[in-house]
């Protein structure tokens, strides 16, 4: 066995949404292969505490943060820039894990509501992906994650924009993958289920709710943080080089249990 094909020395990542939860399990995973990492986040304060972390933690590493409101196209533009500017200009890995919700029945939204899910959740990883295409394509073998939802695959209780922006995005990640396989960038993504963060604390802590939650699953637990960043991660590897245009899921059996 080559070890090199599981590990990420000399690769450079960019995870978005990084400064909790998720986004931070995932630059503490890949650092853990060897990566360098940067995190970007719209909290000023809990990203550069996130990047403290993570310095402590790996200080070999590089790892250096941006604040950024991924939402926003102007924001966006500078963080691209901001990431060729660092090092060679170059990148090899992107994860597009920033998210948001406004959970309501669906005649509720306003029309503002429901565009800004979209914008949080599916443009800004369509025009991110787009803006690091030139950086990626400097390498040999390049990968996007896109951190999606079991929401985009089926039916769950969080308001239909949700679920359509993820599963706009799973289908992106197909698109995606297929278009720009002959640039050696391979396009993933992962769809959790309920994992346990600081977004879904106050659901989970409701005890009816969570008996229903894991009623539906059948290892009979919530998630953790760590274990989406690991299928992550694993999607990064050179390891999984034949892996391309799909969407792992990471749900504790969910989406397989039929009765």
């Amino acid at each position: 066995m080559d070890p090199k094909r599981w590990r990420l020395d000399g690769q450079l990542a960019l995870v978005t949404g990084g400064s909790a939860g998720i986004g931070r399990a995932i630059a503490r995973e890949l650092l853990g292969f060897g990566a360098d990492v940067l995190i970007a986040a719209r909290d000023a304060a809990a990203l550069e505490s996130a990047r403290a972390e993570l310095v402590e933690d790996f200080p070999e590493r590089d790892i250096e943060a941006f604040v950024a409101d991924v939402a926003d196209d102007e924001q966006r533009r500078e963080l691209l820039d901001w990431v060729e500017d660092f090092g060679d200009g170059s990148l090899h890995i992107l994860v597009n894990n920033a998210g948001g919700n406004l959970n309501k029945p669906a005649t509720d939204y306003t029309e503002d509501e429901w565009r800004q899910v979209f914008e949080v959740n599916l443009f800004s990883a369509f025009e991110l992906s787009r803006y690091a295409h030139p950086l990626l394509t400097r390498h040999a073998a390049s990968s996007i994650v896109n951190v999606g939802s079991v929401s985009g695959l089926t039916h769950v209780r969080t308001g239909a924009p949700y679920g359509m922006s993820k599963a706009a995005m799973h289908q992106m990640t197909k698109n995606l993958a297929v278009e720009w396989a002959e640039d050696g960038i391979r396009v993933n993504a992962v769809a959790p289920w309920y994992i346990r963060t600081r977004r879904t604390h106050d659901k989970l802590a409701d005890p009816d709710y969570l008996d229903e939650v894991l009623l539906r699953t059948p290892l009979g637990r919530i998630g953790e943080p760590e274990e989406v960043a690991a299928a992550v991660a694993f999607l990064c590897l050179p390891a999984a080089g034949y892996v391309t245009g799909e969407c792992i899921a990471v749900d504790g059996g969910f989406l397989r249990y039929g009765f």
